[in-house]
């Protein structure tokens, strides 16, 4: 009985390894407590007095977890609070450096968010505008865009993205938020990126919080970060190169580097851009912007 219990904790264990390498450490205390994966070996046939260590890592997990609810309630309670008119401003300000980016104007293939004014997102609007305009139905455009955007498929952060043509192509679902019909006006089900035979160049992310490293905080229903991971897989797998993640951050939500707790499971991001300017993190980031891809 207690080692059907030991191997239900061995995922929760993953979840709490180390960020990826080019982040720096975290200062919090969540990152002194994480565990390597060389005491994890042959777990399953560990002694039942492991059952205390496993069970003190899980008190660790649900501390990084109470961290991300009472950030996620701070910078909620900064965004309800910012000023209409200087969210305009900002929203103008990072859709301008994003379209003027050589990275995004040399990009074909884009997933992008559709935005939710009700979470009080980055406005991306005039971004997807400018990716619908220069897509054409047999995409022989020289600078044709393929545009692909979330739909969520149940509670279990199951998201999917779906190729669109228009604005039109959108319907609002339970929670009046905006996302593609699994059909298009003739039927045809549309395009998923999981299933597309090229590679996406460039994902436009939403967040809560974000800090200069790359870490990221999500809503909390782990919807971006399971996707990316199952989409960095499928490049590694065909050999193509990764997307190159991008975040969109108003200034009140980059926060202190190591101030977000992070789990394995979170996934980092390239690129941060705020009214402030672009900030190129990752290796990948640094050298295509080197090369203005």
């Amino acid at each position: 009985m207690w080692r059907s219990g030991l191997r239900q904790r061995v995922k929760e264990l993953l979840m709490i390894l180390p960020p990826p390498s080019f982040l720096p450490p975290s200062p919090s205390p969540a990152h002194h407590l994480a565990f390597t994966k060389k005491p994890l070996l042959g777990l399953a046939n560990a002694s039942p007095c492991s059952a205390v260590t496993m069970s003190t890592t899980t008190n660790n997990l649900d501390e990084i977890f109470k961290q991300k609810r009472v950030l996620r309630s701070k910078v909620r309670k900064s965004l309800k609070a910012m000023d209409p008119s200087l969210r305009s401003q900002e929203d103008d300000a990072i859709q301008s450096l994003v379209s003027e980016a050589a990275w995004f104007k040399s990009s074909q293939r884009l997933c992008a968010y559709i935005t939710c004014y009700a979470l009080r997102e980055v406005d991306t609007s005039k971004l997807l505008s400018q990716i619908l305009q220069n897509t054409t139905k047999d995409g022989s455009a020289q600078n044709a865009k393929k545009l692909y955007v979330p739909r969520v498929e149940d509670k279990n952060s199951h998201m999917r993205m779906l190729n669109i043509s228009s604005m039109d192509d959108l319907i609002a679902n339970s929670m009046d938020i905006l996302e593609p019909a699994p059909v298009d006006q003739h039927g045809n089900a549309r395009e998923d990126v999981m299933l597309a035979n090229d590679p996406v160049d460039l994902f436009l992310l939403p967040g809560l919080a974000f800090d200069k490293s790359g870490r990221r905080l999500g809503r909390g229903g782990g919807y971006y970060d399971t996707f990316l991971r199952k989409y960095q897989d499928l490049a590694k797998e065909r050999n193509w190169r990764q997307p190159l993640l991008v975040a969109l951050s108003y200034s009140l939500q980059i926060i202190d580097d190591g101030a977000i707790p992070v789990t394995l499971n979170d996934v980092p991001v390239d690129v941060l851009v705020s009214p402030a300017g672009v900030i190129p993190i990752s290796q990948a980031a640094l050298n295509r912007f080197d090369f203005g891809l």
